[in-house]
């Protein structure tokens, strides 16, 4: 039975004598499974054995080392291919490195060292290539939507049709839903299954950053560039580069930034802060906010150009309050890799629970399920979850109202705060519900503006 720890090495060499030597460099490693080949052409009909390295001779009786070389990279890019030559030639070395080759050693009395410390470095490169293959093959499996975002309601359908579309091209992405509802869940839903998936998926939160620290975290800086900035480094914009950039909460992001943004997503390059450089970029866009984009225009908060130029393929991710019929479909999932993740013995969902579940309106949406179900797995005893084993403990506003001591003005904007978001920005309705004149409210806008400015 071959050992499943065996690296499967393919040396290409017709010289005898330097075969014989090979024979005793490679045979230096138990781990290393060598096959010999005199010709370029058998080695080529070998590959689809899949050897991770190949020690090829530059000068063969059929083929030349380049033209198999380019052969071995046209069939499988992932195999590290080793060039050994009798002369030592700057530009055939620099050259071959260009077309993929991994290395370029000379023959002579330093051979021996070069050739296994290269081997060993192209060994542990193609293992980890290897690996982040097959990674990225189980994220796909893990982000193929329907089976990540569960649900059969039309609206979650609706979500799974416009999904669709959005993965077959590369339009920018507008996910809007409240807060749980799996905005960022979608947004890997579509680099994961769309032409992007090799690229990187490079998320921020633009609430989670201070403003004056956004800039520099989008778009990199160069040494020196400020007090603190000691070395380069590349922002988010850059690591994305032909992969996906999801900005979640954009609608969080300070106006005067907004400029910069646009423009960078406009013309696809920017510069690093304390930089003259202007770098191409290509990353797709796909944007996250539980706010009414619209009405931030209108209320001066966001730059109506932007918003025009984010909206692209707008999807709203439904509440769960809304896809009743879906609450135990996800329920059952949680449960089950819950328990099967900590060893617990509760798989099923009794009668009673399921409907106790369904009449809730969940105001943390499907991450406020998914704490119910896990505390209900813990706190029940047996293989089932029983109706008194489920909990609901949403964070009510009058709870935690006057839990800090604050100035009656520093409630009063709170509550306004609070209000806005409820109504979508809506100042008519949130004076008429506050029974406060618009002035109020507009005044208190005002303010916050000139805060951030």
């Amino acid at each position: 039975m071959k050992d499943p720890d065996t690296i499967k090495i393919f040396a290409v060499e017709d010289d005898p004598v330097y075969t014989k030597f090979l024979k005793y460099v490679l045979g230096l490693n138990p781990d290393y499974e060598v096959e010999f080949f005199e010709t370029g052409k058998a080695c080529l009909a070998k590959l689809h054995q899949a050897p991770k390295v190949i020690t090829l001779d530059y000068s063969l009786p059929d083929l030349s080392g380049e033209e198999v070389l380019q052969q071995i990279k046209a069939t499988d890019p992932g195999i590290h291919v080793i060039i050994i030559s009798g002369q030592e030639n700057i530009s055939t070395a620099v050259n071959l490195l260009k077309q993929g080759a991994y290395d370029y050693i000379t023959k002579d009395e330093e051979t021996k060292d070069r050739l296994l410390n290269s081997l060993n470095n192209a060994v542990k490169n193609a293992s980890l290539l290897q690996e982040i293959t097959q990674l990225k093959k189980e994220i796909s499996v893990k982000y193929d939507f329907e089976s990540s975002i569960l649900g059969s309601s039309p609206a979650i359908k609706n979500v799974f049709n416009l999904l669709e579309k959005a993965i077959k091209t590369n339009i920018t992405v507008s996910i809007t839903g409240e807060t749980g509802t799996g905005k960022e869940l979608a947004a890997k839903a579509i680099h994961y299954n769309s032409n992007r998936k090799s690229g990187k998926f490079v998320a921020v939160n633009i609430a989670a950053i201070p403003k004056d620290l956004l800039e520099s975290e989008l778009f990199g800086y160069e040494k020196g560039a400020f007090t603190g900035a000691v070395t380069r480094r590349i922002g988010k914009f850059e690591e994305a580069d032909n992969g996906t950039l999801f900005l979640d909460e954009i609608g969080e992001m300070d106006i005067n930034l907004q400029a910069k943004l646009l423009r960078a997503i406009q013309e696809k390059e920017i510069s690093r802060i304390g930089g003259n450089e202007v770098i191409k970029i290509n990353p797709r866009i796909v944007v996250a906010t539980h706010k009414n984009l619209a009405e931030e225009v209108k209320n001066g908060n966001f730059r109506e150009d932007l918003y025009y130029r984010l909206l692209g393929l707008p999807i709203e991710m439904p509440p769960l309050r809304d896809r009743a019929n879906d609450i135990v479909i996800i329920a059952n999932k949680m449960l089950h890799d819950f328990c099967n993740e900590n060893e617990l013995s509760c798989n099923s969902i009794s009668k009673e629970a399921k409907e106790k579940l369904i009449s809730y309106p969940y105001p943390g949406n499907v991450r406020e399920l998914k704490s119910i179900i896990e505390l209900a797995a813990v706190m029940g005893s047996g293989n089932e979850i029983k109706a008194d084993d489920i909990s609901f403990k949403a964070i009510k506003e009058e709870d935690t109202i006057v839990y800090e001591e604050l100035t009656l003005k520093e409630y009063e904007e709170r509550i306004i705060d609070h209000f806005m978001t409820k109504y979508s920005n809506n100042v008519l309705k949130v004076a008429k519900v506050l029974n406060i004149g618009k002035s109020t409210i507009y005044r208190h806008l005002k303010e916050r503006n000139d805060e951030g400015a």
